[in-house]
């Protein structure tokens, strides 16, 4: 974080000092959520949460070397009180991105966000220094949080914006008001929250709403939705896809025998092969949006390519591929899933496991409202469709139209099977895989699948406690 005086920290949140001995001593530090991460420097946003209050950590943050509490009541240490923690942490926010001039780049989406938003630093890391969100820290707290840890040299802020109603991304693009706009899909993901995908639409494109006339809107050109929001800004349009008609587009796409895409990036300086070490033909798409900010950032075609093939994944548990010494390939997906990341994945299996025997554990979409049957029934289906050696349905009712999508979709009954937990999903897959097995496991964050994964990877084999 840029150097700020807790004088100047009280003005720009509308705070009052308390049992502050010196104003000018300055935080310099990161700003922090949680007492166990506190640094010298540091300034602690005390939250009063469901189980726990910050308040209540205050004395042990200080301790540890903040300079102060930004707390909604006194402490007993140095603290900034304000009326509300949340409001004040984005108005600090607000003021330091301002301060800084940096160039942020915003994005959305219902899939590939967080792929994406790790792509593109990769890529804009090789220009100049970049901060970016990390894991899916993309809510009105971890946003600002992420924007607060830029610093003097930052060029380039590229931050993650998740939205669950109308005027979420509204409220994020206040407090940090975005260069460009990048909006990826529009999807099923927390269709039962919205009420259909119009309207997750009409969310979505908040973002490109808040461009300045000297901004870019990056769109994709395969989704309509999404496209359709180029009448929705007054920023210049960018658009990414398969498309001929996509400014960044993708041709001769293709997957290699291990299942990670290749293909020809085209964009109006240039063109270049690329070759990722990623997993699933999905990533093509992500990787376009990537290409298509960089080239509005000044980057040719044959730097983007070169970043792109070389980008690995930054965050946990989305297409983790690891392989056991007996041969057998997890693939952990588990830290999310809604219909369209599901069908990404299926596919990516498919194609990884050419000539190998597949399995795919799979459990709950949540948040789909009215669409959930169908869309569980759809993906086991699917699975079928692809010739998935074996579908192992994880948990309760959800789990059930899974199994009895592939039941019913043809004579494959006996290649699906239905079981209650995850231990009782490592139990099955410890008796029956074989060298050369690929696994994969994906299912909602709720579901916590990630930990069928490990199991399948330790030596013991045995799902720890949640």
């Amino acid at each position: 974080m840029i150097a700020l005086s807790l004088a100047e920290i009280a003005s720009v949140v509308g705070g009052q000092t308390h049992d502050i001995p010196d104003p000018s001593a300055q935080v310099h530090g990161p700003v922090v959520i949680d007492s166990r991460q506190v640094a010298d420097g540091s300034l602690f946003a005390a939250f009063v949460g469901e189980r726990v209050d910050g308040h209540d950590y205050a004395e042990q943050a200080f301790r540890a070397g903040a300079v102060a509490v930004l707390a909604q009541r006194p402490v007993g240490v140095p603290a900034i009180v304000v009326e509300d923690v949340q409001t004040a942490l984005g108005a600090l926010a607000r003021h330091v991105v301002r301060r800084l001039g940096a160039t942020l780049v915003g994005l959305t989406g219902s899939a590939g966000k967080t792929s994406t938003k790790d792509l593109i630093a990769q890529v804009l890391q090789r220009k100049a220094p970049t901060v970016f969100t990390p894991g899916s820290l993309n809510n009105e707290i971890g946003l600002p949080l992420t924007a607060l840890t830029a610093t003097e040299e930052t060029r380039f802020l590229v931050l993650e914006m998740g939205a669950r109603g109308i005027g979420h991304i509204r409220y994020l693009t206040d407090l940090t008001p975005p260069k460009i706009g990048l909006v990826l899909n529009v999807g099923s993901a927390h269709i039962g929250e919205f009420g259909g995908r119009e309207q997750i639409a009409q969310a979505k494109g908040e973002l490109v709403e808040a461009l300045p006339e000297d901004g870019t809107a990056v769109l994709n050109a395969d989704d309509p939705l999404v496209r359709a929001m180029a009448s929705r800004t007054k920023a210049k349009v960018l658009l990414f896809g398969e498309s001929d008609e996509a400014d960044v587009r993708a041709e001769n796409v293709r997957l290699t025998d291990t299942g990670q895409p290749a293909f020809s990036l085209r964009t109006p300086s240039g063109a270049s092969e690329v070759t990722m070490r990623l997993y699933g033909e999905h990533h093509v798409s992500n990787a376009l949006a990537a290409a298509a900010v960089a080239h509005e950032l000044g980057m040719s075609a044959t730097e983007i390519a070169t970043a792109l093939s070389e980008a690995g994944s930054l965050s946990r548990w989305r297409m983790e591929v690891t392989e056991r010494p007996d041969g057998v390939t997890i693939v952990n997906d588990a830290y999310n899933a809604n219909p369209e990341s599901m069908r990404a994945a299926l596919r990516a299996l498919a194609a990884m496991g050419k000539g190998r025997r597949t399995w795919a554990v799979l459990g709950k979409m949540a948040e789909l409202g009215d669409e959930a049957l169908a869309e569980h029934d759809a993906v086991g289906r699917l699975a079928v469709r692809l010739n998935v050696g074996k579908l192992v349905a994880v948990g309760g009712r959800e789990a059930s139209w899974l199994q009895l999508g592939a039941y019913n979709e043809g004579s494959w009954g006996e290649e699906s099977v239905h079981v209650s937990d995850a231990q009782a999903a490592v139990d099955l897959l410890r008796s029956e895989l074989r060298p050369g097995d690929v696994v994969l496991v994906k299912a909602s964050r709720s579901v916590g699948l990630e930990s069928v994964a490990q199991a399948l990877l330790d030596a013991e084999g045995e799902v720890s406690a949640r």
